[in-house]
């Protein structure tokens, strides 16, 4: 019976590793990467901005009364700024891939028969750099012609002071829409040696042996822990956590699997809205129609992040089973990750942004910039009263987030199904689904909208 098992597994592991070299040789083949860079290097707005990038259900206040009186101008303006919003966001995931790739590769390459695997992860960060670099060129090029001083101000990570114009902002709000601009940790003083012997010599100590080879020439270095504070996994706790956690998932195989779970879900989240962007640009190409830059490279990019979705899928669902069963640590460790991922990137529905599973409340800031930019050119108060309109009552917009808020939780369910250390909670995406309430994402607009409104003297 136990021979039975053991060739089942083993079984199981060829498949997964074939499958892994036959998706690293058809990601080396492809010339998506090389697309994208060509269009990155010609980019220019001037020649992009006449023409929709995506179906103008894609755009920043979509479905909002406010959207229903923009000018033609005003409706493609929205619809650009949703595209460099939505991948400025994405580039500050890909970060995230960028340097937990390195980290986990680390660990597969100290087990053995992995190194197609290894390979393919270092490919994929090859490639996030160029996609990271080409959303931050469109972006800024398109949100600097359109949003003109706002947008400035924005990037210079400028606050609004009691003197300043337009107005003084509470101190909670943060413009998180043009910019990621996060707040430092309180926790900062832990010291890397604390969180190495913690990590290697008391949870993880039978795990010394995997201990990533990236992470072993940064300590050489004599550089700190590396800790992404962007993106998905840098919004699930203070950077001293996220350091340790980056110490977890480069010492167990295990967790370095874990990192994956949460890939898979940005990948997954990416790929909810992304879709639409690729149906249009075939939509364009059938047509013999003009296909802006920016469309162009939403399509490449979903082409691409293909290859990265399905090596998230194949570890996440299967590699975590070719090792040690989980100790009850890492299993929580594991649970926990997981669990903020849905409480941060997850929970509500945006009035705002379509296919946004947050609250607006840390987008009002940049919807009141965007109001007073030269979109709309509007004063304080008119931008105040149209923010309460937009945010604070039911519309078209968060049915069109709920749409897309079903789709992803139908999709996550089915794929996290198969992943057997889940709790229930995370299996089950239960706070995913308790967030999509249309009208819990209104009251909790509201009373963060009574909040910010008070804020303007």
């Amino acid at each position: 019976m136990v021979n039975t098992v053991q060739a089942s597994n083993q079984s199981e592991t060829k498949k997964h590793i074939k499958l892994s070299e036959i998706n690293y040789r058809r990601n080396t083949e492809s010339d998506f990467t090389e697309k994208i860079e060509a269009l990155d290097r010609n980019f220019n707005y001037s020649s992009n901005k006449d023409y929709y990038w995506s179906e103008p259900e894609l755009s920043l206040l979509y479905g909002t009364p406010l959207y229903e009186q923009a000018s033609p101008d005003q409706k493609k303006a929205l619809n650009h700024l949703y595209w460099a919003t939505q991948y400025n966001q994405t580039a500050a995931t890909e970060a995230n891939a960028v340097l937990y790739n390195q980290v986990t590769a680390g660990v597969f390459s100290t087990l053995g028969g992995y190194e197609t695997l290894c390979q393919e992860l270092d490919l994929e960060t090859a490639q996030e750099r160029h996609h990271i670099h080409a959303f931050h060129t469109i972006g800024y090029k398109t949100k600097r012609d359109l949003l003109g001083a706002a947008f400035n101000a924005s990037i210079q990570g400028k606050s609004y002071k009691k003197n300043d114009s337009p107005r003084r902002l509470a101190p909670r709000q943060k413009s998180q829409l043009f910019s990621f601009n996060w707040q430092s940790s309180p926790l900062s003083g832990f010291q890397d040696s604390a969180l190495r012997f913690v990590t290697n010599k008391v949870l993880l100590k039978n795990q010394a042996r995997h201990y990533s080879q990236y992470l072993r020439d940064l300590e050489e270095k004599g550089e700190s822990i590396p800790a992404q504070t962007t993106g998905l996994l840098g919004h699930l706790a203070p950077k001293p956590l996220l350091q340790f956690f980056t110490l977890n998932c480069g010492t167990s195989p295990f967790l370095a699997c874990v990192f994956y779970v949460t890939r898979f879900m940005a990948n997954m989240l990416i790929k909810n809205y992304e879709y639409r962007y690729s149906l249009y640009y075939r939509e364009l190409e059938k047509k013999g129609e003009f296909i802006p830059s920016p469309l162009a490279v939403s399509h490449f990019h979903l082409l691409d992040e293909a290859f990265h979705t399905t090596t998230s899928q194949l570890i996440a669902q299967d590699l975590y089973k070719d090792f040690a069963k989980p100790t009850a640590y890492e299993k929580f460790l594991a649970n926990l990750t997981i669990y903020r991922a849905q409480s941060v990137g997850l929970n509500g529905l945006s009035g705002g942004m379509p296919a946004i599973f947050r609250s607006d409340e840390s987008f009002m800031l940049s919807f009141y910039r965007l109001l007073q930019s030269p979109v709309f050119n509007m004063s304080s108060q008119a931008a105040i009263e149209w923010l309460q309109k937009c945010l604070c009552q039911e519309h078209d917009g968060f049915h069109l987030t709920f749409k897309y808020h079903q789709r992803l939780l139908s999709d996550l369910r089915r794929l996290f199904d198969p992943i057997d250390y889940l709790w229930p909670v995370n299996r089950e995406m239960r706070v995913m689904a308790k967030g999509g309430s249309i009208n819990q994402a209104i009251q909790t607009n509201i009373k963060a909208f009574e909040q910010f409104s008070r804020s303007i003297v």
